[in-house]
């Protein structure tokens, strides 16, 4: 049987377009039907079109925020139902980006693997916690350099088959297609490179 999402239902007539800058939901009982309506159920259906370029640009914005969210929620899940219970999703989320790289840390925020601000404590953590291995950089003894250890690709590997099977879900599903996931990249890419020339360049 498909897996059931809230994507099934997007254009039956059962459920309403939610504001997408407003996710609090309530339950409405009907003797018909169960339909799920948004805090601000008229604004929504009164004040904004998806055929409007701005509100598509801010929905996706809004998007992008919730979806960082959702990943981290489902990893504390995944977390805790394997009763792997010292890590949290942020420090889990990054023993995956770090794989099998070797880097500084000021390295992980330079490709991306890490958006947060307190780097230097979870790193310490997870070298604390046996994840992470650190050593000085043989060209620079200043620099640390930082790798998995045995342990950190215990769960580097559980989270890389967490992602398999979900991908493989949403391809079973037709949730997304090989195209739409490489069309979804090229464009999320363009706006990332978009931002970052405003801010190399001023542009």
């Amino acid at each position: 049987m498909p897996h059931q999402t809230a994507f099934d239902h997007e254009n039956s007539s059962n459920f309403s377009i939610n504001n997408p800058l407003v996710l609090v939901e309530q339950i409405v009982f009907s003797q018909d039907s169960l339909k799920i309506f948004s805090k601000s159920q008229a604004d929504t259906m009164s004040g904004y079109d998806f055929n409007d370029p701005k509100f598509l640009f801010l929905d996706i914005l809004s998007l992008v925020e919730r979806l960082h969210r959702r990943l981290l929620d489902v990893l504390k899940n995944h977390m805790e139902h394997i009763g792997c219970n010292d890590l949290n999703p942020v420090q889990a989320l990054l023993l995956h980006n770090i794989g099998e790289n070797e880097m500084t840390a000021g390295e992980l925020k330079t490709r991306g693997y890490y958006q947060g601000s307190n780097v230097s404590y979870n790193l310490k953590k997870l070298v604390e916690m046996g994840y992470l291995r650190h050593e000085r950089s043989d060209y620079d003894r200043r620099a640390v350099r930082i790798s998995l250890t045995d342990k950190g690709y215990e769960i580097r590997n559980l989270i890389d088959d967490l992602y398999k099977q979900h991908l493989d879900e949403l391809l079973q599903d037709d949730l997304i297609n090989h195209d739409e996931l490489k069309n979804l990249r090229k464009n999320l890419r363009n706006l990332e490179r978009y931002w970052s020339d405003k801010l190399h360049f001023g542009l």
